[in-house]
């Protein structure tokens, strides 16, 4: 479809909602999703409100959202051209481009990381008592193993120092169950898992007290995607950002819950973690969330931890991101 066709579908579909008819009678630009994790992680309950509130089609999207059992491998399909986005770990996007120039760039950003270390043994919750032991990751290289990484700095490790231990996002299920003592987790599994398993999370260690200034996930596309598509793609940022606005309601509540029904947890456990994340502007409500400092410090500490090959120049923020699809989105959402 051409550009001129995009824009005549995008405004036929603003403008059936404004008279009050269904925007699903309007023609959709297909747009495929990867999302973190399966089951997939809280932050992708931004896109599952987007699309049980109908926000692809108001916008003209006709979105199909696949998750994937690590956001790096969401990104691998980026740029297979099996998928359209993405979101995946920032440091994860950082090294692709840094160490293998991969056609990709994010065109909006989540700012706000929530990982720590949790232990199921009160007894040995210093960061020191890591080494050699087994940690819960996502998947060797994938974003816990890359927070692990980070987190563990605290104490002069490394995630070599530790075993770790790929279960995609079933770290918590694991500790639960009592095969982990140790997990790289999210801050809305700590009371799922204590509930389940009747037992204390200690925390060992959390990400804003190692790297208080850092970035967590990037909606990511291939650069000639970014180019070619750029109207699509605004519209889908414009629904993104539409949802946004929805989950910071408290009157949808309830909704949002229900939304986040495909994350495995339950309407109580969605309730609490969507006002946890809520309150620490997990989801970006002002500006694209690529804010240039948060970038740069990631960069350079994936430099520092060997995330970035020593032989490679590290990807600068201009060309690991931009920020104009994101302000296009703006004004669309402004109409």
């Amino acid at each position: 479809m051409s550009k001129t066709g995009r824009t005549l579908v995008a405004a036929l579909a603003l403008a059936a909602l404004a008279g009050g008819s269904s925007a699903t009678a309007v023609a959709q630009d297909a747009v495929t999703i990867g999302l973190p994790g399966i089951p997939p992680v809280f932050v992708s309950v931004q896109a599952y409100v987007a699309e049980q509130q109908k926000l692809f089609e108001k916008y003209g999207i006709k979105a199909t959202i696949r998750p994937f059992d690590t956001g790096a491998n969401a990104a691998r399909a980026v740029i297979a051209g099996d998928i359209d986005l993405a979101l995946s770990p920032t440091p994860l996007v950082i090294n692709m481009i840094s160490n293998a120039n991969a056609d990709v760039v994010v065109i909006l950003g989540y700012e706000k990381p929530d990982w720590l270390i949790g232990s199921m043994d009160p007894a040995r919750s210093k960061c020191e008592d890591l080494k050699g032991q087994p940690v819960g990751v996502d998947s060797v290289g994938g974003a816990r193993s890359i927070a692990l990484n980070q987190l563990v700095r605290a104490c002069g490790l490394t995630a070599n120092d530790t075993q770790q231990v790929a279960m995609s996002s079933n770290v918590g299920t694991a500790m639960v169950s009592g095969q982990l003592n140790y997990g790289v987790l999210h801050i809305d599994d700590v009371p799922v898992i204590e509930r389940e398993s009747g037992k204390k999370v200690t925390t060992m260690i959390e990400i804003n007290k190692v790297d208080p200034v850092s970035h967590y996930m990037s909606l990511v596309t291939t650069r000639a995607k970014a180019d070619k598509q750029r109207e699509t793609l605004t519209r889908v940022v414009a629904a993104l950002m539409d949802a946004t606005r929805f989950i910071n309601d408290p009157k949808n509540a309830d909704a949002v819950a229900k939304a986040a029904a495909p994350t495995g947890r339950n309407l109580s456990d969605a309730k609490a973690s969507t006002d946890m994340y809520v309150k620490m502007d997990f989801w970006p409500k002002e500006g694209a969330g690529l804010t240039k400092a948060n970038l740069e410090t990631v960069i350079d500490l994936q430099k520092k931890v060997g995330g970035i090959r020593p032989d490679k120049t590290p990807v600068t923020v201009e060309r690991l991101a931009t920020t104009s699809i994101h302000d296009d989105a703006v004004k669309l959402l402004k109409k």
